[in-house]
Formats: C-alpha cells, sequence, structure tokens
C-alpha cells in the first residue's frame, strides 16, 4: 500500500486540511505558515441541553399523526421541526492548536496513509524546517515533532470563540446551505474558558470549558524542548475522563514526551501495520484504488472499538467559527448507516463494531423514546438525535418516522451474516430486532381490505417538508423496511428454533406487496410514482439495501431494470455525493460495470474534497447537479468504497460471484482483491488476468457449502472449518 496525500502549497481551508485520526480525537492540519493549525475535535464533545419543544406533552407521534392527517403543515413545523433550529443541542469543536513560524513563506505537506503521518514542510526564504504528526493510535494523545528550536516560532492554544461576535473566517453559506447550519458559535453562551500554563520542561498550557454544571472539556499541551527539535504533545479531555481528568492528562502526556517521538511512533506504526493486513485491492484505474484505501484510511481514524461511532462528520468538526454543519449529529435516514456499510467486506470488523456497540448499548434510550414519543413498548431511536439518544427534531415525516430504527437493525444482521456468530444472533441481533418489532407493531393498523398500513407514511426526502411529504400509506420506503423486519424475524427464528416464526409471519403475511407501476418501476407509494430527479433514491430500499429483490428472479430483474431505467431518464440534476454511490450499487447489482464505475468516477472526481472528503455538492459546477455547496460529511465516502467492493465481489446465500461488475476495459488487465469477507467468516481472495478468473482462495472459519461463479466458471464447494482452499 503505497499512497499519499501531496500539497505543494499552504492549505487555505479546513476541508481540504490533512486529516489525522484514532476514533477519538482527530485533528485537521491546514493554514499559512504565520497561523498552522491543529483544528482539533473529539466525537462525545456535545451540549446536550434539551430544547423545550421536545419536553412538551404534545411532542409526540399521536399529535404529529392528527396534524398530518389534517393537513396543519405551519403547526408541524411548529412543533416538530422547531427544535433543529435552536442552536442546542449540538456537537461541538473542542479548539485549535495553532503553530506561528514569522519566516514562513509556503507550506508544504504530505500525508502517509499506510503510517498515518503527517510531514511538513515549512518553507522560508533562507531555511526550512520539518513537521512531523500523528494521533497515535494506541495511546489518544496527539504528537508533533518540529525540527526546530522552540524559540524560532510560537506556540497558540485557542478555545472556540463562544459567545463573540466575531467576522466569519470562511466565506457564507450559499442560499442552499441554509438548511445545514444554525449560524455561528456566538449563539452558544457559557461561563468564561479557563485557561493555564505552567513554566518547565516540559512546560504546560491548557483550557478548560464548562458547557454546563455536568460536562466540561478542555486541551492540554505539553512541550518538551530538546536539542534542535521541539515535541509538542497534546490531549482533548473531558469532565468524562475521571475525577482528575486534567492532572491526569498532564501526568500521561509527560510521560509520553520523556519517551520522545519515535518511540511513541512504535506502536502507533505497528497498529497501522496490523490494519492495513486486514485487505487489500488492486485495480487498473489509480483513482478507484487510491479512494479506496483513503476512505479505509478515514474509516480507521474516526472509527474505533471502544469510543461513539462517527456522527456526520467524524471526528472533524468543522473550523470556520460556525456551529457544525447538520449540527454533526446521528442522522438514521441514510448517513450512519451508509457510514457503516462497507467495513464488513472490507475485514474491519472492529472498528466498525463501534457502531453496533453503541445501538446496543442505547437501547435504554430507544426504549424511552419508544414510549415517550410513540407510546409503544420496544425501541426505537430518533431518525435525528443527540450523542446520547435525544430527538433533535428536524423535518418530522423523516426526523421522526420510527421505520428507520429498522434500517438500524440491518447492521445487526450483516454482522451476524459477516461472522455467523450464533451467539451473536442469539444474544443481540434476535433481541435487537425482536424489540423493534415490538414498537414497530403497535403502530399499525389494520384496514378495510385485511392489510397493515402505518397511520402516517413518508419517503426520505420526497417533497421535503411539504404537505405532500405525507404519501399514501404504506410508502415503498416503509413497506420494504417493515417487510424486511418481519421477513428477517422468520428466518432468525428458523436458524433458532425458538418457535417465534409463525408469530412474526402471521403479520409479514398481512403486509402489502411493494407498489410497483405499469411500468414495472417501483413506486414513492401506493398511487404515486417518482416525477422528478431526487437525491434519495428510497423506493429503491428492496433493491438496496435490502435485497428483497435478486437480479437471478425474472420478474423481480425486470423491476430492478425498470427502476434503474427511470433513474436515468429522470436525470442527476437533484443528486447530492451519495446518489452516486446509491446508484453504483445498483448498477453493481444488475451486473452493469460500466455504469457502476462511471457513477463512482463522477462521484470520487466531482463530489470529493483534495483530502478525501465527501462534500456532498457539485461544489467544482461541473453540470452534474444543481446542488453546489460543499458541506462535508463522510457516509458517501464509505459507500462508494463498498460499490467498488460490490462489483470486485458479491455473496449471497452461500453463492460467490467474483468480479461481477467490472468495466471491459478492467477485464483485458490484471485486477484483484485479498482478504475480502463473506457469509459466515468466509475470506475470499482472488485475481483476474486478462478476463481469467484465478488464484481464489477461501479461508473458512464455519463448515459451509458455497458456490463460486464468475463468467466461465461454476463450482459447488464444501468447506471445512479452519480449511483453505486454492482454487487455480
Amino acid at each position: 500500500m503505497r499512497y499519499r496525500l501531496d500539497f505543494k502549497e499552504s492549505i487555505r481551508r479546513w476541508d481540504e486540511a490533512l486529516p489525522l485520526g484514532n476514533g477519538q480525537m482527530g485533528s485537521l492540519i491546514w493554514g499559512e505558515p504565520q497561523e498552522l493549525r491543529f483544528s482539533l475535535d473529539r466525537t462525545d464533545i456535545w451540549d446536550l441541553s434539551t430544547p423545550m419543544y421536545t419536553e412538551r406533552e404534545d411532542f409526540c407521534y399521536t399529535h404529529l399523526t392528527d396534524l398530518a392527517k389534517a393537513g396543519k403543515t405551519e403547526e408541524i413545523r411548529e412543533l416538530f421541526d422547531a427544535p433543529y433550529n435552536c442552536p442546542t443541542p449540538t456537537k461541538l469543536p473542542a479548539g485549535k492548536l495553532i503553530l506561528n513560524f514569522p519566516n514562513g513563506k509556503n507550506v508544504r505537506s504530505g500525508l502517509d496513509l499506510q503510517t498515518a503521518e503527517a510531514e511538513l514542510e515549512i518553507c522560508g526564504e533562507v531555511e526550512s524546517c520539518i513537521l512531523q504528526s500523528i494521533c497515535h493510535a494506541v495511546s489518544k494523545t496527539g504528537m508533533i515533532r518540529v525540527e526546530a528550536d522552540a524559540e524560532v516560532f510560537g506556540i497558540q492554544l485557542q478555545s472556540p470563540k463562544f459567545g463573540k461576535e466575531e467576522e466569519k473566517e470562511e466565506i457564507s453559506y450559499c442560499p442552499e446551505e441554509r438548511e445545514i447550519s444554525q449560524g455561528g458559535l456566538e449563539k452558544l453562551h457559557y461561563r468564561s474558558v479557563v485557561r493555564g500554563m505552567s513554566d518547565g520542561n516540559p512546560s504546560f498550557l491548557w483550557f478548560t470549558q464548562e458547557v454546563d454544571e455536568k460536562f466540561s472539556y478542555g486541551i492540554v499541551v505539553g512541550i518538551l524542548k530538546r536539542e534542535a527539535e521541539t515535541l509538542i504533545f497534546y490531549r482533548v479531555i473531558t469532565s468524562r475522563d475521571g475525577k482528575n481528568w486534567l492532572e491526569d492528562a498532564k501526568r500521561q502526556i509527560a510521560e509520553e514526551l520523556q519517551n520522545g517521538y519515535e518511540k511513541n511512533r512504535e506502536a502507533h506504526r505497528k497498529w497501522w501495520a496490523d490494519y492495513w493486513r486486514q485487505s487489500a485491492i488492486s485495480v487498473p484505474n489509480a483513482l478507484f484504488e487510491k479512494q479506496w484505501y483513503l476512505t479505509n484510511y478515514l474509516f480507521a481514524s474516526c472509527s474505533r472499538k471502544g469510543f461513539y461511532p462517527m456522527p456526520l462528520q467524524g471526528v472533524w468538526t468543522a473550523d470556520d467559527g460556525n456551529l457544525p454543519p447538520w449540527k454533526g449529529d446521528y442522522h438514521h435516514d441514510l448517513n450512519t448507516q451508509l457510514s457503516y456499510t462497507h467495513f464488513y467486506k472490507a475485514n474491519h470488523l472492529e472498528e466498525g463494531e463501534s457502531f453496533i456497540d453503541f445501538l446496543w448499548d442505547s437501547r435504554a434510550a430507544a426504549k424511552r423514546f419508544a414510549e415517550k414519543f410513540y407510546h409503544t413498548k420496544g425501541i426505537c431511536l430518533p431518525g435525528v438525535m443527540t450523542l446520547d439518544g435525544q430527538p433533535l427534531g428536524g423535518w418530522p415525516m423523516y426526523s421522526l418516522s420510527p421505520v428507520h430504527q429498522i434500517w438500524l437493525c440491518q447492521s445487526f444482521e450483516l454482522y451476524y451474516r459477516y461472522t455467523g456468530d450464533k451467539v451473536f444472533l442469539r444474544d443481540r441481533a434476535w433481541v435487537y430486532f425482536e424489540e423493534t418489532a415490538e414498537c414497530i407493531t403497535e403502530l399499525l393498523e389494520e384496514k378495510k381490505d385485511g392489510y397493515y398500513y402505518l397511520p402516517i407514511s413518508s419517503s426520505p426526502e420526497i417533497h421535503d417538508d411539504e404537505k405532500e411529504s405525507w404519501v399514501t400509506p404504506n410508502s415503498n420506503y416503509d413497506l420494504a423496511l417493515m417487510r424486511y423486519l418481519y421477513g428477517t424475524l422468520v428466518r432468525f427464528s428458523h436458524e433458532l428454533k425458538n418457535g417465534q416464526a409463525d408469530r412474526w409471519q402471521k403479520i409479514l403475511d398481512k403486509l402489502p406487496e411493494l407498489s410497483v407501476n405499469e411500468k414495472h418501476i417501483l413506486m414513492i407509494a401506493p398511487d404515486e410514482s417518482l416525477k422528478e430527479s431526487h437525491r434519495h433514491l428510497s423506493n429503491a430500499m428492496a433493491i438496496s439495501p435490502l435485497h428483497l429483490y435478486q437480479y437471478e428472479t425474472e420478474e423481480e430483474r425486470t423491476v430492478i431494470d425498470a427502476t434503474i431505467l427511470d433513474y436515468e431518464r429522470l436525470g442527476t440534476g437533484m443528486w447530492v455525493g451519495f446518489s452516486f454511490t446509491w446508484m453504483s450499487h445498483l448498477y453493481a447489482i444488475q451486473r452493469n460495470g460500466e455504469g457502476a464505475y462511471d457513477k463512482l468516477r463522477a462521484f470520487w472526481e466531482n463530489f470529493c474534497s483534495v483530502n478525501g472528503f465527501h462534500l456532498n455538492g457539485d461544489y467544482k459546477r461541473r453540470g452534474y447537479t444543481t446542488f453546489h455547496y460543499r458541506p462535508f460529511t463522510l457516509e458517501a465516502n464509505m459507500h462508494a468504497a463498498d460499490a467498488l467492493q460490490e462489483m470486485l465481489f458479491q455473496m449471497q446465500d452461500g453463492v460467490i460471484e467474483l468480479f461481477p461488475a467490472i468495466p471491459e476495459s478492467w477485464k483485458e488487465q490484471e485486477v484483484s482483491f485479498e482478504h475480502f469477507r463473506g457469509e459466515k467468516g468466509l475470506l475470499v481472495s482472488a485475481k483476474c488476468i486478462c478476463g481469467k478468473v484465478c488464484d481464489i482462495r477461501l479461508e473458512a472459519e464455519y463448515e459451509q457449502r458455497v458456490l463460486v461463479r464468475t463468467e466461465t466458471f461454476e463450482k459447488e464447494f464444501c468447506l471445512k472449518a479452519g480449511e483453505k482452499n486454492l482454487i487455480r
């Protein structure tokens, strides 16, 4: 693995910065020599103040249903959308460490993805100096080494400018960004920051910021001067770190400073070397290959077991003087789910477990919300929520839709599918599905036709928040997820032999079939087809990601082909970045390598920053969409990597397809992948050389029967646990 990010000129935007991270803390390195910034973040720094709206008795599903049926759009906005327009709750930026090189003229910078280490050259008229930095993968300390005496540059530690009216450092949002930010940090008013410093070698700088009586956070920086070298180590800390959180951090930093940069770097490099051994790819297109590795780098940087999963911006909250885009929250109508799609096949289970553990640990909050908002038993998390599972509000047809909880369930089903862990199935996946079904089932109403319907229905994010967004129940989005929920419970019950299958089958039988129009296209709702380009391909949920429709079945293939053709007819004018990655998935299902390739190319070339960050809009104005903004989120990065993986390798119900959706030009060259994870913990490696698939390796964790299929080859194998098979 040989990839880097390199910049010959000073980086002038935070969303183009060098990104470092260790799953809990992140750093963005950017700026001119006179103000070289390390913009710092940590996933659990939040203002969790509860807006009064969500505490009202009428902030509930029953009232929302009544208002929606009565067409009272303004009243809905005033109660259910209003909380999202409040500055809090919100993710908060941590602060920034600034190095001042007064004689510098330019900063050349690079990031080695293999070692997760940044190296910068501060170029002056006469002399230059080298700066190296890591976010330590194990110790959770940020480390900087400057090959210069501390006297030749300055060090500043800045806290966020809460409550202060100051000129913004970035250009203001364009009109289409009006919904994504609640304004500047000056809207938040806290007690004055407490600053401190101590002399010596090492010396220390720090600040602490109280957010409320329960929570404070801060940054502590240790500086050690050595001959022709200065070490600057830092930690982002919170009051959740222990009773003596500030003093503990200073002590830990002092110990690490004495060990030196090189000694500390050994454990950091070992962690990353172990990570990169989990899987690999080689494809003829340098952009595709680099972006896959860059995405896996970003994933490991902002998701680690034992810490909170990545919110919208991971560990890289915006450094522009504003509140984070969309509050930096957890969106469950697509964002969190797509952020945690690729890690299964990429064989990075431990990093991905962060999300599953978070959902499991949030069951108490999900139970409270189901009871308080939906007045049901079981569990249901808000579709848009805070760190601790509280509702943030927003367009309620999506932010408060109960079926997003089912999409969260899929993470448990996928984890079981890719590991084959029966204990996980029994103790976690079954429980999570069953408790979700308890909530959803209580909401269903039986109509005169004998079928079950939700009282109100929507399809993200069709018709925005207008009256028309309440579509006739059941939308295909809602229905696909409900059919998936009860169908999976039936399957799980048979596997566990727990006698529950009939109970869930009876409900599944009383759900309508998905709505398909006369052209065989999946509809929005029973009386509405998609009539215009739209960013969220929500009517196709049954195709991807739920795979309720299989391309091998003639009738279902007709629906898949017709739905994809309809998206082509409507065009990409109202798409954003993740729309292209979703379409690439649909093409991969269709075995259309050219289409899958082209949509990924369009995404990576036009919707990603120079550092890889997904910026949502066609910010280069190349005519792909009418969205020209650039708010940073991560879900499409991960979803794109998964689409590439689907082009190379697919496995469903024991059937392995190798290189099922690669473009024709790749078949004339060499393509390969190593240690992609398939079902039941199966690790698969393969090559395709000049159109011939060879060197297939199957490493089985459990005994299983598989069918291996290529364009020219099909054979069944009975694999034994622990067995490694090489197929020439």
